[in-house]
């Protein structure tokens, strides 16, 4: 009997066609366009990936730029008070602080104000 690769191929036909389920027209329901339709949601979900982070970075510092003017200091001058206080925060914590815990914030921005007097 010859052996062929129809059920191998029957399964990664499957695989695919699963992950292309949702999709609209014939993405979710012809095989070659799934393919096609698949390998590009992919690649646009590794890039979603890398541009998350630098979406929340930016999030992040303007938070911090509000609440630090806020308080009368500006982003740029915070970061190099903290740098010259040696209080190392992340800016996703600082931001958390300074919606969460305004007084807190408060108070390492007046650290700062005076490391950088």
């Amino acid at each position: 009997m010859r052996a062929t690769n129809g059920a191998a191929r029957h399964r990664s036909c499957k695989r695919i066609m699963k992950r292309a389920k949702g999709m609209r027209g014939g993405r979710h329901s012809m095989y070659r366009v799934a393919v096609e339709a698949i390998k590009r949601a992919e690649q646009q979900a590794f890039v979603g990936r890398k541009r998350k982070k630098r979406d929340f970075r930016q999030l992040w510092i303007a938070r911090i730029n509000i609440a630090a003017r806020a308080l009368g200091m500006s982003y740029s001058r915070l970061i190099a008070g903290l740098v010259k206080a040696d209080i190392r925060m992340d800016r996703r914590m600082l931001s958390e602080l300074s919606i969460h815990q305004p007084a807190a914030f408060a108070d390492i921005v007046n650290k700062a104000k005076a490391a950088m007097a």
